[in-house]
């Protein structure tokens, strides 16, 4: 049996033109995205997209996405196999690719988790189960690049 779910997000952009003088109507790239009961979100192009580099960009929020997944994917299959999760960090890093005709895409994902737990015993058994997250991780699932995993393992 198959369940779906369903999520949405309201985008509010409002014509600011920039450069008035040039030829080319240039638009700010800035906008808010407001999911009902959540903090509104000030996005903007990334910077080397002369967006406004103090807001979220796409690119940060997908890269995001795929790090908090995965992790929470882990969560679960540590709590599956009694595995008890002490700590977990990640310092994650994707490659966009930008073609001369402009279109792009990420072409690779690399996540670093860190992940500390109680039982040496489990050290192996820890390292493997990145595997099933990532197997697990809707994210992950969603995107047609290679999403690679450098995990390692520590005790208390």
């Amino acid at each position: 049996m198959t369940f779906k779910h369903f999520f949405k997000a309201k985008l509010n952009w409002f014509s600011e033109t920039k450069d008035l003088d040039s030829a080319v109507k240039k638009y700010t790239k800035s906008h808010t995205i407001a999911i009902e009961g959540k903090a509104i979100l000030n996005v903007s192009a990334a910077k080397a997209f002369k967006g406004d580099p103090l807001c979220y960009n796409p690119e940060d929020l997908l890269l995001s996405s795929v790090v908090s997944c995965h992790m929470m994917s882990y969560l679960y299959v540590c709590a599956q196999n009694g595995i008890e999760v002490v700590s977990y960090t990640d310092e994650a890093e994707a490659i966009l690719e930008v073609l001369e005709d402009g279109r792009g895409r990420f072409i690779e994902m690399s996540l670093n988790p860190k992940v500390i737990i109680a039982q040496p015993e489990k050290i192996a058994e820890a390292l493997c189960l990145h595997k099933k997250a990532n197997q697990l991780c809707f994210i992950a699932n969603s995107c047609n690049f290679p999403i690679v995993h450098f995990p390692s393992c520590e005790v208390v």
